[in-house]
């Protein structure tokens, strides 16, 4: 326990904790989330999760948190290739921010898969291709819910 943990300890002006303008802002305390709305051939990815437990065998869209130093777009690759073995590219990000917890802000992207096969290896024990008409067929996570609405639209739009 350092002084300033100290019950009563005085706080210097060395000490961050005593000077509001050494504080980070609030802003610089939300660390972002993304997730990838990996779509192939009309369909989307969708991942159940199998960790932590209050989670686990709800669906989501697969991704996690940005590093420091990484764009938005560098985390959801790195994340991508980490939890489902694929190679992809981010495309657009779907507009909205969703908060999942305190601290912790979600940024929801289209992903283009460049190559291999997506697998659940990390924090997801399946996964499924699903098209517009089939999205509403797995338990999404609260967060992920508006952004895969978006992504049904997307879909069922006609091409042409």
């Amino acid at each position: 326990m350092s002084a300033s943990d100290t019950p009563g300890a005085a706080r210097t002006a060395a000490d961050p904790a005593a000077d509001p303008a050494a504080r980070p802002s609030e802003a610089s305390r939300i660390r972002t989330v993304v997730a990838g709305a990996v779509i192939d051939g009309g369909r989307l990815l969708a991942a159940r999760r199998s960790a932590p437990a209050h989670l686990a065998g709800r669906w989501e869209l697969p991704g996690g948190k940005v590093e420091p130093g990484e764009s938005d777009g560098q985390a959801l690759v790195r994340e991508l290739r980490e939890e489902l073995g694929v190679e992809t590219e981010a495309v657009e990000r779907i507009p909205g921010a969703w908060p999942l917890a305190p601290g912790l802000v979600l940024h929801v992207w289209t992903a283009r898969l460049l190559a291999g096969e997506p697998a659940p290896l990390e924090d997801h024990d399946e996964l499924r291709w699903l098209t517009a008409d089939r999205l509403g067929e797995v338990d999404w996570l609260e967060p992920d819910r508006p952004a895969v609405a978006e992504i049904a639209r997307r879909l069922a739009r006609p091409t042409g």
